[in-house]
């Protein structure tokens, strides 16, 4: 279940499963994250069974804490009725570095087994209407942009927002809005963690990490969002549908009681 060659067909994808989850704690002491149970099933079994239905045959997962687990339950085989099982693949960075490689640095590690253009999504987001579209990757594949996001409405835990998007469809390098300038100025939307990545985002100036990152290089991903949106490498949709970024007991438990 280590790096193993990948299809380089369009349908690979990544999945993040590496954090540690401190706030989620104590849950998360003896389970990572996207295992904790969501309606009864994994939280992270929601964006996998999203992107299985999206014709994803390739899924590569990354693990660090617990990282053991997630393996030891999925296995590598992902399979749902009426759809084509999606193999599985692993990018441990808590055996090969002893942590997790933050956002970028661990897109970076995975980046061998993934294709040119590919579809990231996080194992602790609840988006279970989301819709993993062929015809999204299509066109963005076509697209001269280097990076596709999708921006949700602000939660109640994010009111500044994280980008701006343009009247064209282009992501914004904006500042989170302060609480008297949200009526007055441009709107800012909440980056879903939902993305399609083309490989080139990776060997661009503004990440300096070789693909694969040998020496487990520990990056954030939004300084590079934002030096790409300055470049207009960057193309964003909007999406209203269900979302929850379960970052906390409560949200956790609000989504169980709903």
């Amino acid at each position: 279940m280590t790096k193993s060659p990948v299809s380089t067909s369009h349908s690979t994808a990544l999945l993040l499963a590496a954090g540690r989850g401190e706030r989620m704690r104590p849950l998360t002491d003896a389970t990572p994250k996207p295992l904790l149970p969501v309606r009864g099933q994994p939280l992270m079994q929601w964006a996998m069974q999203g992107l299985q239905r999206g014709g994803v045959e390739n899924l590569v997962i990354n693990t660090a804490w617990l990282g053991e687990q997630i393996p030891q339950y999925f296995g590598d085989v992902f399979e749902s009725a009426g759809l084509a099982p999606m193999h599985l693949h692993y990018s441990q960075e808590g055996v090969d570095f002893g942590g997790a490689l933050e956002t970028a640095g661990g897109i970076a590690r995975a980046l061998p087994q993934l294709a040119d253009v590919f579809w990231v999504a996080a194992g602790d987001v609840f988006a279970p209407d989301f819709v993993f579209a062929p015809e999204a990757y299509e066109r963005f594949k076509t697209s001269p942009q280097l990076a596709h996001i999708w921006l949700v409405p602000n939660p109640e835990h994010n009111l500044g927002g994280d980008f701006g998007l343009s009247a064209d469809g282009l992501a914004l390098n904006l500042s989170k809005l302060t609480a008297p300038a949200r009526d007055t100025e441009q709107p800012r939307y909440t980056f879903s963690t939902i993305a399609l990545y083309k490989r080139a985002f990776f060997e661009a100036a503004w990440c300096d990490i070789p693909a694969g990152n040998p020496n487990g290089v520990k990056a954030p991903l939004a300084a590079m969002l934002r030096a790409a949106m300055d470049n207009h490498a960057v193309s964003a949709s909007l999406y209203t549908g269900a979302w929850t970024d379960v970052g906390t007991p409560e949200r956790l438990a609000q989504l169980n009681a709903a």
